[in-house]
């Protein structure tokens, strides 16, 4: 099969979120079983030098949007195998930040349509185009809109994977035949609420709508997660699958992650306490390893269950117990945490930002990883914590609830709590402070952790599956 995968952003070139490492890992994932897979994505400013002195230029275009047209360039970079392809126009990607511009839902029209031009100009013929998130949910809408009579793009079918429905890309509906240059007879394709919805029109004219997590597919057809597209995707349900992510084992491998403290395996797990030692004096804190140590990598922001932490705080802080947290966000959690870190400071050190070795020395030197989420469609840092050793600590939603099963079950990986409730929480963190103090037993857990499959080997199949079905083909 020929799939090019459709991202706003990928590693190793620029990320500002878990969407980034999908992109970097999984069409690595899918060609390692014989399938050839390329990658789409803008060329942004931001990307590094260094990787864009490695690209090559291919070729350029016009871009019909409406009755602009604009420039595209094409280059291209090969990395791990994977061929990735840029699309360039200065005017709308060469900016200091990926999103969060007035124009957005320009530039990610712009992108769309650009993405469906590209497959005339190279050498590369897709049967599917996996488009992620709003930012490419307009190439289902082109490509059934104005490219169907084209030989070319026929036999072409679309996925569309949901990674966070929250963000929908939404405008109002003036931009519809002006920016979109979508005719108004086919204006409720993208019309939602009043409101042009990028997401909604991807989700109904792909071929096949899929989701990060089996739990997460189920969660977005109720109205209290779905965000408005509840009836849109239960009119889909019959083409809705939910696929857990993995994660890059070879990237995150605590044998040989050059950011950790001191590497360790299963093999020789007592090394990983030399990490925890090592975590504590970075954070400022008391170097005692019969103290558990819970770790928290996390935006601030309120669905991650910061509140849930914030109702606790002094009650968790009364056991004996120390909790590291990094990350930034609204400014009620981190000036909450800094204020919490001054009347306790031998009990909670807190850093504000995100530094990803930071991150990386907190998975491998922490006991426990807290993970309390009010959603969570599928979350990659309680894989990440699992492949460093660290046990999780989640509440069962979306991908949390798929990865992460309790310790009192049968081959349990972590600590689990069901209801949104702070109390509920402090409950899983108490069970699981238990188990820390009886070593024998914590010892088995954290060696089951470091032997868990988080990789995308799975995954990777379940969506050549997936793929397969779209196509027609056994």
């Amino acid at each position: 099969m020929k799939i090019l995968y459709a991202a706003s952003e990928a590693l190793p070139f620029i990320a500002s979120g878990g969407l980034a490492d999908v992109a970097g890992s999984l069409p690595k994932a899918i060609r390692n079983r014989m399938h050839a897979c390329r990658v789409v994505m803008p060329l942004y400013g931001d990307i590094d030098p260094e990787l864009r002195a490695k690209m090559k230029y291919v070729t350029n275009f016009t871009v019909a949007l409406a009755w602009r047209r604009q420039y595209c360039g094409v280059f291209e970079c090969t990395v791990d195998g994977v061929i990735y392809y840029f699309l360039d126009n200065e005017y709308y990607f060469k900016r200091n930040g990926i999103y969060g511009f007035y124009d957005d839902g320009e530039r990610f029209a712009f992108f769309a349509k650009a993405i469906l031009e590209m497959v005339n100009f190279i050498d590369f013929e897709p049967e599917i185009i996996h488009c992620n998130d709003w930012q490419t949910a307009l190439v289902p809408v082109y490509l059934n809109l104005f490219y169907r009579n084209i030989p070319k793009f026929k036999r072409i079918k679309t996925v569309f994977t949901i990674h966070n429905i929250q963000y929908q890309g939404k405008y109002g509906m003036e931009i519809v035949t002006d920016l979109l240059g979508i005719p108004q007879y086919a204006s409720t394709v993208v019309e939602c609420d009043g409101c042009v919805n990028y997401m909604k029109g991807g989700i109904i004219q792909c071929d096949m709508v899929s989701t990060v997590s089996p739990t997460y597919a189920e969660e977005i057809l109720d109205p209290w997660f779905s965000h408005g597209l509840d009836s849109v995707l239960r009119n889909k349900r019959h083409r809705l699958r939910g696929i857990l992510n993995g994660i890059d084992v070879k990237n995150y491998d605590p044998e040989t992650d050059p950011a950790i403290f001191k590497n360790y395996s299963a093999a020789e797990p007592e090394l990983k306490k030399q990490n925890k030692a090592a975590l504590q004096q970075e954070f400022g804190l008391p170097i005692e390893q019969d103290k558990m140590l819970i770790g928290v990598v996390s935006r601030l922001v309120a669905h991650k269950g910061l509140d849930l932490i914030k109702y606790i705080m002094e009650d968790l802080l009364q056991q004996d117990i120390q909790l590291v947290i990094l990350g930034s966000g609204d400014y009620l959690y981190e000036n909450f945490f800094t204020e919490m870190q001054a009347r306790h400071p031998d009990k909670l050190s807190v850093r504000i930002g995100f530094i990803p070795s930071v991150a990386r020395q907190i998975y491998a030197g922490a006991d426990a990883f807290l993970m309390p989420s009010k959603s969570e469609p599928c979350g990659l840092s309680q894989m990440l914590a699992l492949r460093y050793g660290t046990i999780p600590i989640v509440r069962e939603t979306g991908g949390l609830k798929d990865s992460i099963t309790d310790f009192g079950d049968e081959n349990g990986n972590g600590f689990t709590f069901k209801t949104y409730n702070a109390h509920d929480m402090l409950g899983a963190i108490l069970r699981c402070k238990e188990k820390f103090d009886y070593k024998p037993e914590w010892d088995e857990l954290v060696k089951h952790a470091l032997e868990c499959d988080c990789s995308w080997g799975k995954s990777a199949n379940e969506y050549i599956k997936l793929y397969k079905e779209v196509i027609g083909i056994e």
